[in-house]
């Protein structure tokens, strides 16, 4: 299978790695406006350089194509892409605007083309155990989710704020791991080291019975990725960076005090560390991206369920305005 990659930025240059890794796949062909640094990497990866990717789409047969460029550069790349009949995985967030994604969706659909959203935590290999955990009932009903994910400011953030590069995979997360919406959006959030755009929030969502706390910032000087949830059986721990998750079985008994009030004890809880297969989550969404091409499946991500992350991201920058 022909791939391409429009844009070698901070994720295009890791999907242009991983595409010259894979078996059965050729990299053709890369493009980006920065000629220099796109000569760099098509001589790395043994593939042809295009500052102009409608050139190389003129001149490449191509199957698919990952598009790695600034969210608001999105709809007019997939529009251009889309044009040409070329299955599309397009990195998070699906678009900058909610009509902007719908133009996405609706074109692609159109045209019978996959499309497929790079929300890269769906394919934590820590992810996918825990939500089997999850659907097993073995936590039991889900009363909570707690989320954080801060550290430092990336320099390579231009046109987003902390809501849209953080927030979103954990909005995702929630929809993914509770198999539906909030109902309820709650917000607080600001500006403490960026004047110009929301470096922090907190973000409480409601989904029926299940509270969810994210916490996000580009100030923390410490970089943070994990997850916890409490189920009315268990407690689970999940680190995004380690891969390592851990469940806590509780230990209750029921039973009465001399006057025969009806009391509940907490034994010691069971600690057990789950055997997780740690691999590169950007390697299995591309294996993904790239087997559903292939038989023309439904990806796990879909332009709907980004957009919908979108949506309610959009609630909470209303929310802090």
């Amino acid at each position: 299978m022909n791939v391409a990659v429009i844009g070698i930025g901070s994720m295009g240059i890791h999907h242009a790695r991983i595409y010259n890794e894979m078996e059965n796949v050729n990299l053709v062909s890369i493009s980006d406006v920065d000629e220099k640094k796109g000569n760099k990497y098509a001589k790395k990866y043994k593939c042809k350089f295009y500052k102009d990717f409608n050139k190389m789409f003129n001149n490449e047969k191509i199957d698919a194509v990952s598009i790695c460029v600034p969210t608001s550069l999105h709809k007019k790349v997939a529009l251009d892409v889309a044009k040409r009949d070329i299955d599309i995985l397009i990195e998070k967030p699906i678009a900058e605007s909610e009509l902007s994604a719908l133009k996405i969706i609706n074109t692609t659909r159109k045209r019978d083309l996959i499309l497929m959203v790079g929300h890269i935590e769906r394919f934590n290999p820590a992810i996918i155990k825990l939500k089997r955990i999850l659907d097993s009932g073995k936590l039991g009903e889900i009363i909570s989710l707690n989320i954080k994910r801060v550290g430092i400011f990336p320099p390579r953030i231009k046109d987003s704020n902390v809501i849209i590069d953080l927030a979103i995979h954990d909005i995702d997360i929630s929809n993914y791991l509770l198999d539906s919406y909030p109902d309820t959006v709650f917000a607080k959030g600001g500006s403490a080291l960026l004047n110009e755009r929301k470096d922090y929030a907190e973000i409480f969502l409601i989904y029926k019975n299940t509270n969810v706390l994210i916490q996000v910032n580009w100030i923390t000087p410490v970089k943070i990725r994990n997850l916890t949830i409490t189920g009315k059986r268990g407690y689970a721990e999940l680190d995004y960076i380690t891969q390592d998750l851990y469940i806590y079985e509780n230990n209750i008994y029921k039973e009465y005090d001399d006057f025969g009030d009806f009391i509940i004890k907490f034994g010691k809880p069971k600690k057990i560390k789950q055997r997780v297969e740690k691999v590169e989550p950007l390697k299995l969404e591309l294996e993904h991206f790239i087997n559903c091409v292939k038989n023309r499946k439904k990806p796990k991500i879909s332009g709907d369920e980004a957009l919908n992350a979108l949506k309610i991201a959009k609630k909470v920058i209303d929310k802090i305005k």
